[in-house]
């Protein structure tokens, strides 16, 4: 049997000799073609009164919501990050955001703010 305690911390032990350890695979979401895709382009209000331009609504895996992401910040030429569904781009970028999803076949749409 492979050593695999890093994986079971937090568990409890168990007197049955027979019992396997449920280590739980994170499921990997699927990735919606850009055609399926419903993005919606905000603008938000950071700390310090910065602003910022989020996209919301991306359908799977953090790998890509991480490469659309990079993608968005070279074209805008700016920074920004990609995390728990969002897309963040620093400043008022809504427009040219859009323009560049529409080009490369996403749904989506400016929204609020």
């Amino acid at each position: 049997m492979a050593n695999d305690w890093k994986e079971r911390l937090g568990v409890v032990f168990s007197t049955d000799p027979d019992y396997r350890y449920d280590t739980a695979q994170e499921q990997r979401q699927e990735t919606l073609p850009p055609s399926q895709q419903n993005l919606r382009v905000w603008l938000d209000r950071l700390k310090g009164g910065r602003t910022a331009t989020v996209v919301r609504g991306f359908v799977g895996s953090q790998q890509a919501l991480a490469e659309l992401g990079k993608e968005l910040k070279t074209r805008c030429g700016v920074g920004g990050t990609a995390k728990d569904g969002e897309i963040i781009v620093q400043g008022d970028h809504r427009d040219r955001i859009v323009e560049l999803l529409t080009r490369a076949g996403y749904r989506c749409k400016r929204a609020g703010g």
